[in-house]
């Protein structure tokens, strides 16, 4: 009979994304998107991430900690085919797995070891705020990349230019920000919604307004005819209680 494993983090990810709804469904989708690995002791060595930084790209493997850990299922509902056939468990990407683990390819933007810390500064991720990490690994093209490979029910990237308005009060609230973070944002945004973050299943004429949580704003947003406008954008501090 085989041993049960136990696993320490060697990390914790520090994302933009607050919350699961809007989290793109696979890593590199939205570029925009940026977390920091904060490595936590004893792991954080400068020593253990020696050459590191001469990668673009990394491997991260962290664990689903937010999804529901009951019984496993051997089948799911891919969002790529409509929330309404089933695949097998392990021809999908689904965070509802025997052990929740998963695996995405992100940039690395930055290595950061100063002050007796290390910290990862990742971008294209696909990380929900607190996602502990359990290792990383450098991308290698030669290997990692198989140009001819098949990719079954989900061949192409999803994903296409969306008509996207903002209110006055949204518009406003950019305005207040600085020029680069407000840019930055609107593009999080926009890649946010162009890979259309509701669910498949959705019956779209009992729900058309939506909200979700980046870094810290509390956004709302409605789609009417296929085109989405951005109605509410504010800071958390300024968002009422309740």
């Amino acid at each position: 009979m085989m041993q049960p494993f136990e696993f320490k983090p060697i990390g914790i990810i520090h994302s933009c994304f607050k919350e699961k709804f809007g989290i793109p469904r696979q890593s590199r989708l939205i570029p925009e998107a940026e977390a920091r690995l904060e490595i936590v002791p004893p792991y954080n060595r400068a020593e253990a991430f020696r050459e590191l930084v001469d990668y673009s790209h990394i491997w991260v493997m962290f664990v689903f900690h937010e999804s529901p850990r009951d019984a496993w299922k051997p089948t799911v509902r891919p969002p790529r085919l409509g929330g309404n056939q089933r695949v097998g468990v392990f021809a999908s990407r689904s965070p509802m797995r025997p052990n929740p683990i998963g695996l995405s390819v992100v940039e690395l933007v930055k290595l950061d070891l100063s002050n007796n810390s290390v910290t990862l500064h990742l971008a294209g991720i696909d990380f929900l705020d607190g996602t502990p990490v359990l290792d990383i690994k450098p991308y290698l093209p030669y290997v990692d990349a198989v140009p001819d490979a098949e990719s079954g029910y989900a061949p192409d990237a999803p994903g296409e230019r969306i008509e996207l308005s903002y209110s006055a009060a949204a518009e406003k609230a950019l305005e207040q920000l600085p020029a680069m973070e407000a840019r930055h944002l609107r593009q999080l945004i926009q890649g946010i919604l162009q890979n259309d973050p509701r669910p498949a299943y959705l019956d779209e004429a009992k729900r058309s307004q939506f909200g979700m949580r980046l870094y810290d704003f509390n956004i709302r947003w409605e789609i009417t005819g296929g085109a989405f406008h951005v109605t509410e954008l504010q800071s958390i501090e300024e968002y009422p209680a309740g």
